[in-house]
């Protein structure tokens, strides 16, 4: 089998609510700013590159990429040039079955995005080839069901709770609110949120690079002495500050996370060299990809840390992959964060029962189990938001 063709379709969605709109929040970091307003995207959206590899049998892969020039530092027109003109013309010919080889090939600094289309359009279409779902590509099934969590935008304490309370009537039972302001006021959004919800409700918080390390510290200790039971704390300070993070995390009880600061396997190298972090955020888009995914979650497991899929927005495919990693992985035991369904419409075709929208069951997504993603992608749907 060789690759004959490799293209990328860019997609503009409007949203349903901007996802870290936080008037009154209070806090030290510009929430907006995934949605902030550019002259050529005046309204609220988020884009989106869907990559097609196809070969001389007939057999299609389909990958996905957010995107971002804030969080990812790539724009939509970077990565569909990335694809179409530098990445994609290194595969043609290629056995699409060499997948370290052909990811190693592209592996320049960078276009993480942009890999991680093309690695997951490559697990799809080895999955479709042997007939198998990517979970069997990557570890085999491990847990057929995953967990949901859902980021609730910094706001009054009475409007993140409030916004838990609907969340929770749709089947989600795990939140991580965003935090990073005044130490104070997160605690007493946190115990709105806590009093709102109840005991049996999972929280973790994002502080999203917003304390200082003293300020790491006492939020930590006023959030016990508040009963408010955590999960974890998430990237409490700067990204570059591996010396900080694991000042705090020396100090306190409560696990911490590393996001912002855990983007390549050297980084996940470097935050255990320095005893950082407890839990590895990991994102396919991220890092590169599943290929890169799963070594950052076998150096966390050599290291005895855990990891947590974070949101990483998606039409679908994206959706389907984080659930094929997550039911695969050891070292991947919290709730995945699917923040992404309730922004804008789930471009898939009809999934059947595994639905990777609304309603959840039981606070789960059900992992496809057909070949590749085991999704569909309906480009029907899509023709309203190409941007071609």
């Amino acid at each position: 089998m060789k690759i004959t063709k490799v293209s990328a379709l860019g997609l503009r969605l409007p949203l349903n609510h901007a996802p870290y709109v936080t008037e009154g929040a209070g806090t030290k970091n510009e929430w907006g700013r995934l949605t902030r307003f550019f002259p050529k995207r005046p309204e609220p959206n988020l884009e989106y590159v869907i990559v097609s590899i196809e070969t001389d049998e007939g057999i299609v892969g389909y990958g996905e990429a957010p995107v971002d020039i804030v969080f990812f530092g790539e724009t939509v027109e970077q990565v569909c040039a990335a694809i179409n003109d530098y990445l994609g013309p290194q595969f043609i010919g290629q056995d699409p079955f060499q997948r370290e080889r052909l990811l190693h090939l592209v592996d320049y600094p960078g276009n993480t995005c942009s890999k991680s289309a093309l690695d997951m359009a490559l697990h799809d279409l080895v999955g479709k080839a042997l007939n198998t779902p990517i979970y069997n590509l990557l570890g085999g099934l491990n847990r057929s069901k995953i967990p949901v969590a859902i980021e609730v935008s910094g706001g009054e304490p009475e409007d993140m709770a409030e916004r838990c309370k609907v969340m929770v009537k749709k089947g989600v039972r795990a939140f991580k609110p965003k935090i990073g302001g005044i130490v104070e006021k997160d605690i007493e959004r946190l115990n709105a949120i806590r009093e709102a919800v109840g005991t049996d409700i999972s929280l973790r918080v994002d502080a999203n690079q917003g304390y200082s390390v003293k300020e790491a510290i006492l939020f930590c200790k006023l959030a016990e002495d508040n009963h408010i039971n955590l999960e974890l704390l998430e990237q409490p300070v700067e990204r570059w500050n591996l010396q900080g993070l694991a000042e705090v995390r020396a100090a306190v009880n409560l696990p911490i996370e590393a996001d912002e600061s855990c983007c390549t396997l050297t980084d996940a190298m470097q935050i255990i060299r320095h005893n950082a972090a407890d839990v590895l955020n990991i994102k396919p888009g991220k890092c590169g990809g599943l290929f890169k995914a799963r070594k950052i979650a076998a150096v966390a497991e050599a290291a005895g840390l855990k990891c947590v899929i974070g949101t990483a927005f998606g039409l679908g495919l994206e959706r389907a992959a984080k659930l094929h990693l997550a039911a695969s992985t050891i070292s991947i035991t919290h709730a995945v964060e699917f923040t992404e369904i309730d922004l804008h419409p789930c471009l898939l075709e009809e999934p059947g029962e595994s639905n990777l929208s609304f309603p959840l069951k039981d606070g789960m997504l059900i992992v496809p189990d057909g070949p590749g993603l085991g999704v569909n992608f309906d480009f029907e749907k899509a023709k309203e938001y190409s941007l071609t």
